[in-house]
């Protein structure tokens, strides 16, 4: 049965072969050419057939897939472009590749390719487009590639490849586009690049080091330069003050120190990103007046903010949090600007030390972030209380929005659909394009739609209403990933010459988007709704021509059904299989649930009005950004916590959902038991058992009268990993919890630490079709910061290693008694520096008083493990529960144990002084708040 959509890219680029044939008599393409093609496809593994015609006739004459002719002078056709992305091929390049000496375009974009790249491709002096991104190509760049002396565009990223940027590519003296960020290159950044014409140098996510070339500052035509998550040292060079045609300027998380040099220069600035470095000195004030984000945070930044900011009249968002800045809120940065429909301001500046915010009342589109500074200590007298919850701001996404009108619904034989920009009624087959921002210089993409769509259509030839944004969805980067639907006008389709239009303006990088938007890239091109281009042969096609509308279209609507209801039956089994039934209606705007769970009750709202004394604010124990926690009492006498989600929260409603499902099928001693949950009059709570020592942070709290003995936080560290063991291992199917933080580890009266808060928790991964289990999840990065694994930020991969790096931040908590992020200080990076300066003693907390320093060195060298930059080089959470064993064994046969004065105890911290070190975690780009139970 034939289970694709009508796709024919391929075709229509062929089409275009044969026309020139036929005007210019050529006969056939060369042979060498054709000898190559022939061996190249060898090479490759094609699991979809897409290049099964390239093994019949002649490439130019036969319109081989994804080849594209033109005539030279001589008697033959000579290969001009190979155009073969997304075609889910896989194998290796061939040495072959270059003989095809008239090549002008390799494109092998999003495929699964493997091996090294051919130093052969050097010779191919023709080429102006070298295109291999999104594959598995390792191996270094060979030095031939710099013998190009043409290529305008070089695209490796997102492959594995490694060694050193070859200094041969100063010879590129026509190259505009280098890509090559996300592999693990390595080495300095040449300096010889300065005198190329590179507009966009994309070398973030890499493993370069040594200093920051001064000659980049020279360049003569730079806009962007995204140099992120790399090892330099150093200071940023005063030179880079002189790039007056930079549009974006990001070094994130590049281990550089000293101040921030003059910027006043850089009169085209839009975007700056310099976080997460050790930068010092004061915040810039001079910035160029149509910057739209400023990202300072997690450095060492100290005086005031700038009172400048407010002539700043595009700015979308100012992150200056984990700093050292004093003073006040200068409230005039909102207070000038004037906002349109979806223009929003954001202002992060929690975690430093501002005393004063003068005009606390904000405009709906203003947010201002101010958790953990002095003056929220005052936030009821300020009336600033919600500015100073903990909060992470999301990069807002959009959800297509389809018009509303009267129109009456296309055929249903035909996978047309209405134009949502247009007022017209036509059914239509629109053309789908994936497309990427991969650097754009904004932070918010709403206030910039309708101008990117003006945009787009002008450089596309289009009227604006074909155009239509359908999604779009900020990545890691960061980067924007929409959906574009193009329709035909006033008509149902396009025809064969239009399509080949479209595509070939953009795959051959044809249009030059405004500076803003940076460089994009095409993901994939298609005709019908979200089907991926695959270019199939002529025979295919001439079978789909032959089929009836009706025929396809009942081949669509059965597998359709087919498929709908598998999946339902799949639904109930697994349902069934873990709680019995469970059961989702809406009803107004919040979720209503139905469930069955053993051993889990089903509260009446009333009962938890009766429980909490109508929910008196002297049952209260504790608030978050789920929402409050009350001490309740139940009809037979049992102490409970009452976890009352805030209205409306649709986030609230998803973790609601969760917790249930998780915690009704767990049962372990560190782990918080679920006793109820109540969803009645748009009221969500969950009942667990109550502990009555509250939080672990709690304890940890400067507040706190009575601090806990070194013996105890070493039972609360074992109870607490023995917890999370038990999901990883135990638990079917295991689970990583990724939020794992010193709130959410709570206790009981005999001090027993139990695991609580699953909302956000994940299951982890199933085994694959082959029987294998994948070592982690692909998920949006949520949790809270401070507590993320670094490398779960960098690549959404979430795994169990995710976890014990949160546990081993817990544990560092446990011994210094700190914070993880306060006051621009991060805990993790404190203890690492201390540990390599011999000084680790300083750090623990005197409060907790004696303690046999070999134990507290075993527990904090397991600490720093955990919380190693690198997956591989943290200890399983198994392991973690066995080392901790050994320290509480050795502490038990240690009979001085409770004599040795800590301060007698500080002459083993050289032992801790090996650790590794690495770059910092990051903080997440997913909203969430932190939640306190007791």
């Amino acid at each position: 049965m034939v289970g694709v959509f009508l796709i024919f890219y391929g075709a229509v680029l062929a089409m275009s072969c044969t026309c020139t044939l036929h005007v210019t008599q050529a006969t056939s393409t060369h042979p060498t050419e054709v000898h190559s093609l022939r061996i190249i496809k060898r090479n490759l593994i094609d699991p979809t057939g897409s290049l099964n015609n390239w093994d019949n006739g002649d490439p130019c004459t036969s319109n081989w897939t994804g080849v594209i002719c033109a005539t030279q002078n001589d008697e033959y056709q000579h290969i001009k472009a190979l155009q073969l992305l997304n075609y889910n091929l896989s194998g290796n390049l061939a040495r072959e590749l270059g003989l095809l000496s008239h090549l002008e375009i390799m494109d092998f974009m999003w495929n699964a390719i493997n091996g090294t790249i051919p130093k052969e491709i050097g010779n191919i002096a023709s080429l102006k487009l070298l295109l291999l991104s999104g594959n598995k190509l390792f191996g270094s760049i060979p030095d031939e590639i710099g013998n190009l002396p043409i290529l305008n565009r070089l695209q490796i990223d997102e492959n594995y490849i490694s060694g050193p940027v070859p200094k041969s590519f100063a010879n590129l003296r026509n190259l505009k586009h280098l890509h090559m960020n996300n592999n693990s290159l390595s080495g300095p950044i040449p300096r010889e690049l300065f005198a190329l014409p590179i507009v966009h140098l994309l070398l973030d996510n890499n493993n370069l080091s040594g200093l920051l070339p001064p000659e980049l500052g020279m360049m003569p035509k730079l806009k962007i330069l995204q140099l992120d998550n790399n090892n330099f040292s150093g200071s940023i060079p005063a030179s880079y003050s002189n790039m007056t045609t930079l549009v974006k300027l990001s070094l994130r998380n590049c281990s550089l120190h000293g101040n921030i040099p003059y910027l006043s220069r850089m009169s085209r600035l839009g975007y700056l990103d310099l976080s997460w470095n050790m930068l010092n000195g004061p915040v810039p004030s001079n910035l160029a007046i149509n910057i739209t984000t400023i990202d300072l945070s997690h450095n060492f930044l100290n005086g005031t903010i700038p009172s400048t900011f407010n002539r700043l009249h595009k700015l979308q968002r100012v992150s200056l949090e984990n700093n050292q800045l004093v003073g006040s809120v200068p409230s005039s940065i909102w207070q000038n600007k004037t906002f349109n429909a979806y223009d929003t301001l954001i202002l992060d500046f929690q975690n430093n030390s501002l005393i004063d915010i003068p005009d606390p009342y904000l405009p709906s589109n203003v947010t201002v972030l101010l958790h953990g500074n002095p003056l929220c200590i005052n936030a009821n007298q300020l009336n600033i209380v919600p500015l100073c919850q903990p909060r992470i701001i999301d990069q807002a996404s959009e959800s297509p929005t389809t018009s509303k009108n009267s129109c009456p619904p296309c055929p249903v034989d035909q996978l047309y659909e209405h134009n949502p920009s247009s007022r017209s009624c036509q059914c239509s087959l629109p053309l789908g394009v994936g497309y990427r921002l991969k650097s754009p210089g904004i932070s918010d993409f709403r206030p910039y739609r309708n101008n990117f769509e003006i945009h787009m259509t002008s450089l596309l030839k289009l009227f604006p209403y074909q155009l239509y944004i359908d999604s779009h969805t900020w990545e890691s980067g960061p980067r924007l990933h929409m959906h574009l639907k193009i329709f035909p006008s006033n008509s149902s389709l396009f025809n064969n010459s239009e399509v080949f239009r479209l595509a070939d303006t953009l795959a051959s990088w044809k249009i030059q988007l405004s500076d803003v938007y940076g460089p994009y890239e095409l993901l994939n091109f298609s005709r019908g709704p979200r089907e991926r281009v695959v270019l199939k042969t002529n025979g295919l096609l001439q079978i789909l021509s032959r089929l009836s509308k009706g025929a396809l279209a009942g081949m669509l609507l059965g597998v359709i059904a087919g498929a709908a209801s598998l999946s339902v039956m799949l639904t109930v089994i697994i349902m069934r299989k873990h709680h019995g039934y469970y059961f989702i209606s809406r009803k107004k705007s919040s979720f209503r649930t139905q469930l069955k769970l053993n051993g889990v009750k089903c509260f009446t709202f009333e009962e938890m009005v009766l429980a909490t004394k109508n929910f008196c604010k002297s049952t209260q124990v504790g608030q978050g950004g789920y929402g409050k926690v009350y001490k309740g009492t139940l009809d037979d006498g049992r102490s409970v916590a009452i976890k009352r989600a805030l209205e409306g929260s649709l986030q609230g409603s998803k973790e609601f959902l969760t917790e249930i499902e998780f915690l009704s099928r767990l049962h372990h001693r560190n782990l918080v038991s679920l006793v109820g949950y109540c969803d009645e009059q748009n009221e969500q709570m969950l009942v667990y058992e109550f502990m009555c020592n509250g939080t672990l942070r709690d304890h940890l709290s400067e507040k706190q009268k009575e601090s806990l003995s070194f013996p105890k936080r070493l039972h609360i560290a074992l109870g607490s990993a023995r917890g999370i063991l038990y999901l990883h291992n135990e638990a079917d199917p295991p689970i990583f919890h990724r939020d794992i933080k010193a709130s959410n580890i709570l206790l009981d009266s005999k001090f027993i630490a139990k695991v609580a808060d699953f909302g956000l928790s994940r299951l982890a991964p199933l085994p694959d079709k082959d029987g294998s289990i994948p070592d982690y999840v692909s998920t949006v990065v949520r949790g809270t910061p401070g507590y993320l694994d670094p490398d779960y930020v960098l690549t959404h991969k979430l795994t169990d290693k995710s976890d014990v790096y949160s546990l081993g931040v817990v544990f560092l908590e446990l011994l210094t008694g700190m914070r993880p992020i306060s006051h621009g200080k991060n805990i993790v990076r404190e203890v690492r520096n201390a540990c390599q300066s011999g000084l680790m003693f300083t750090l623990v907390d005197n409060r907790m008083g004696f303690y046999p320093s070999e134990c507290v060195v075993k527990f904090g060298s397991l600490a720093v493990r955990c919380c190693s930059d690198e997956t591989d080089d943290r200890p399983s959470m198994s392991e973690v529960v066995a080392e901790l064993e050994r320290i509480l064994q050795m502490l038990s046969e240690d009979d001085s144990s409770q004599e040795a004065p800590a301060a007698d105890s500080k002459t083993a911290s050289g032992s801790l002084s090996s650790e590794s070190s690495g770059a910092e975690p990051l903080v997440s780009s997913e909203t969430h708040g932190v939640v306190t139970s007791r």
